[in-house]
């Protein structure tokens, strides 16, 4: 949720409504201060290892007690693939080697407002290692095949990465079978 300012935090005039750099914003007066909403930068991975894909139950809200891929905000000063790394051993213990950006989705709080953007990553396992360990904003996470994915997903960009993966992964089955 992006900061209101009522106030300058330079001076602490009254904010007033301005016309600035093509649109209204929050402005000051007095000494010329303009707020600049800045968007939230969230990334997901799309963690795949032996025909399966990661998914975890959220412990929090928003979409608490539904399954999504792992992932969550970056920090500042952090870079996507770290933000990844750091975000899925917090999750479930486990370091991922992050492959390409698969695209970018808008992030919507329940008013469908855009208040930022999803980077959505490909991700592979960084070792041998593969069982997971609900943890930090998790309650639950489990390997998935494309035919054992939950109903129950939480956003749309896990719910559109896991269909595309569970449509591609069926025409990977099918062209082995012929």
């Amino acid at each position: 949720m992006a900061t209101e300012y009522r106030f300058c935090p330079k001076c602490a005039t009254p904010l007033e409504s301005i016309f600035r750099y093509d649109r209204v914003r929050p402005g000051c007066p007095a000494c010329g201060f303009v707020h600049f909403s800045d968007p939230k930068v969230a990334v997901i991975g799309l963690v795949v290892a032996d025909g399966k894909v990661l998914l975890v139950r959220r412990a929090v809200d928003p979409g608490k007690g539904l399954w999504s891929l792992p992932g969550g905000y970056m920090d500042a000063g952090e870079m996507p693939a770290e933000a990844l790394r750091r975000e899925v051993g917090e999750e479930v213990g486990l370091a991922v080697a992050v492959g390409e950006l698969l695209t970018i989705f808008p992030m919507e709080n329940g008013d469908g407002k855009r208040t930022g953007i999803v980077l959505a990553y490909g991700a592979q396992l960084a070792g041998v290692e593969k069982v997971v360990h609900a943890q930090d904003d998790v309650s639950e996470a489990a390997w998935f095949g494309p035919r054992q994915i939950p109903p129950d997903l939480a956003f749309d960009s896990t719910k559109t990465l896991i269909a595309e993966w569970a449509i591609n992964q069926s025409v990977r089955t099918e062209a082995k079978t012929e």
